[in-house]
């Protein structure tokens, strides 16, 4: 049975309401009565004034989440996983308070392939995590999984790329004229609008089949470099220099030169025929053109 309100309405958690989740409050709160939770206190008014209950707690606190359990049957993730270690022991002290037969949406990440070399596949391909980030990711994913067998919960899981919109462009980096590689040496990378994201994971909640994975990326076949040169061009920007590979690792972090030494293409039918997703930004290119013209 559904847990609910007075109201009526079933009650859904948010774990990790960022902008993402900012998004998708408008496309909850008439069907759900929505709790979103936050390390930050002086987020709830905001929270509140986009019609959702703010529940101050840290995943990385498991003495705070007492007060999770039970509250909702439907569950979307969005917290990402501890900057270091092996684990993901966030979504380990969620797996506690979670509901038996609930509804769980979690939103990983593409990087959980590793390095494709620029291959084109599916949702069937084996992940082969190239980092700690990503190995965190994995191993998030699969205790998911394992808790979905055990407590008859459906759960979906979305692999994200590089999330983007007007507010979400790399113009800083342009501006600071940080490289790009040469073309020969570059990366193929996968993009999804943050509106579009919002979008899939409502519609994920209504037809995501359990156990089941979707790569929620649009439809863009750019390399990295070519993905700067054109947010470069539509703000009238510089576009950024190019270099070689063994150039570039001594001119960036050692995390940003990790993101632009893995290169894959990723499918997305399954999103478009299972969820039914039709997306408002089909391509980095189309968004581009858009905004010049607003």
């Amino acid at each position: 049975m559904k847990t609910l309100n007075k109201f009526g309405k079933p009650r859904l958690l948010i774990i990790g309401c960022g902008d993402v989740g900012m998004r998708l409050l408008p496309m909850l709160r008439d069907r759900f009565r929505v709790f979103a939770v936050t390390s930050q206190a002086q987020r709830l008014r905001e929270l509140s004034e986009q019609g959702a209950i703010g529940i101050v707690a840290s995943l990385d606190h498991p003495e705070q989440l007492h007060r999770l359990r039970g509250l909702a049957d439907t569950v979307v993730h969005l917290a990402p996983p501890p900057a270091e270690g092996a684990t993901d022991q966030r979504t380990r002290h969620l797996l506690r308070i979670l509901p038996r037969g609930g509804r769980l949406v979690y939103v990983s990440t593409t990087g959980v392939y590793g390095d494709c070399g620029g291959e084109q596949f599916d949702e069937t391909r084996p992940v082969a995590p190239g980092n700690a980030r990503a190995v965190r990711r994995v191993d998030a994913e699969r205790v998911l999984r394992q808790w979905a067998l055990r407590a008859h919960a459906r759960l979906s899981i979305l692999r994200v790329p590089g999330i983007y919109a007007a507010d979400r462009l790399p113009l800083e980096r342009l501006r600071q004229g940080t490289p790009a590689l040469y073309a020969e040496d570059d990366v193929y990378t996968n993009h999804i609008h943050a509106d579009d994201l919002a979008r899939i994971i409502a519609l994920t909640l209504r037809r995501g089949a359990s156990q089941r994975v979707y790569h929620t990326v649009d439809d863009s076949d750019m390399k990295m470099g070519e993905y700067f040169d054109a947010v470069a061009d539509a703000f009238g920007l510089v576009r950024p220099p190019r270099v070689s590979r063994s150039e570039l690792a001594s001119q960036v972090s050692p995390m940003l030169l990790s993101f632009m030494s893995e290169s894959r293409r990723l499918r997305n039918d399954r999103m478009q025929h299972e969820l039914g997703v039709r997306l408002n930004y089909p391509t980095v290119g189309l968004f581009l053109k858009q905004l010049s013209r607003d």
